[in-house]
């Protein structure tokens, strides 16, 4: 999976805006793998963005967030989005908001589906102290 280059000009304390990478071209690319195709991996950032590919007709079992909210954008491919109220067509362009909370599945089409994820970035794993019982 590639990883953004990190090295936009700039002295070391200075953050730069800068392109990160195609999502479309590598989401189109004939041989993309299932699962992650690229993922934010920038330091010192406050959010966390992946690219995902689904195969076709592979669903990704429902489940629930119970942290972050996420927006959900379909690169290529089409889907269905499982809710609780029914399903939702998923095509190239849609933005989906899936709250937290929220129980959500995916399915994708017969030509496989691409999307970029993006939420608040997850605190890293602490070691902490039992509490006292």
């Amino acid at each position: 999976m590639p990883d953004a280059p990190t090295g936009a000009s700039g002295s070391a304390d200075e953050p730069i805006p800068h392109v990160l990478c195609d999502v479309a071209a590598l989401a189109a690319a004939e041989a993309a793998p299932a699962g992650a195709l690229w993922r934010l991996a920038e330091s010192g950032r406050q959010l966390d963005a992946n690219l995902v590919r689904v195969p076709p007709r592979t669903r990704v079992d429902t489940h629930v967030e119970s942290d972050l909210d996420v927006l959900l954008l379909v690169v290529t491919g089409h889907g269905t989005l499982g809710t609780t109220r029914g399903p939702e067509p998923l095509t190239p362009g849609s933005l989906t908001w899936l709250p937290r909370e929220s129980s959500r599945s995916l399915t994708a089409g017969q030509d496989g589906l691409s999307y970029l994820t993006v939420h608040c970035r997850r605190p890293g794993m602490r070691i902490r102290s039992r509490p006292a019982t």
